[in-house]
């Protein structure tokens, strides 16, 4: 028989998220302090910084002509063509593709940005799901849904979880295979994080729908 301390004494959860979970025993309940990794916020931010340099840098190249009073010479749908300060029409295509570019990188800076200061959101265990709950939204994972694969980081006082699911994608690559990676949960910088982490690993094997040796409940 395995004992955990209490660990949701202290969080009061949204009532919504309460209700959701009705009379079913709680586990564990923890208020989540990230959303993503901080790491792969990082990335996206830095692609994105990047991306708009790099487009920065072509715009300039190829406007800069026109704001010194010059001609503009390129090819468009293999014709020479000419723009100047009284012949803008030339431009405009070019300036919208630049344009849609720019957008694309500042869509991936500010995902990377929303990513970076998102919220985690509560999750509450019980003995057959993990429950997430976050801006009002109300997502339920079964434990058997998770592989098993945990990796997980901190000290007694906060930590990170990963929770590999087993499901997933394929992902092709530069050399023409593909690879499949799986899909996470994350449940980031939360208190507890070691009893937390033999709590969800000890529900998923409970709940394993494969063949297995049969494990002891959690009390």
């Amino acid at each position: 028989m395995y004992k955990f301390k209490n660990m949701i004494e202290h969080i009061t959860l949204p009532a919504d998220l309460d209700a959701a979970i009705g009379a079913e025993k709680k586990d564990f309940a923890v208020k989540a302090g990230r959303a993503q990794p901080r790491q792969k916020s990082l990335s996206l931010i830095r692609f994105g910084v990047i991306w708009i340099a790099f487009i920065g840098i072509f715009a300039f190249a190829f406007f800069g002509p026109i704001f010194q009073g010059k001609e503009v010479h390129f090819e468009a749908n293999g014709v020479p063509t000419v723009a100047s300060p009284d012949n803008l029409d030339p431009l405009i295509f070019p300036a919208i593709f630049i344009i849609v570019f720019v957008l694309i990188g500042i869509g991936m800076l500010s995902k990377g940005l929303y990513s970076y200061l998102q919220k985690g959101g509560y999750f509450v265990g019980t003995p057959i799901r993990l429950v997430h709950y976050q801006n009002g939204n109300i997502r339920s994972i079964d434990w058997e849904q998770f592989s098993g694969e945990i990796e997980f980081n901190g000290n007694a006082s906060k930590g990170n979880i990963s929770l590999q699911m087993r499901t997933g994608r394929m992902v092709s690559r530069k050399d023409d295979t593909d690879r499949y990676v799986p899909d996470f949960i994350y449940i980031l910088e939360i208190p507890d994080v070691f009893e937390v982490e033999q709590i969800c690993r000890r529900r998923i094997k409970e709940n394993d729908p494969s063949p297995s040796t049969k494990v002891d409940n959690i009390a």
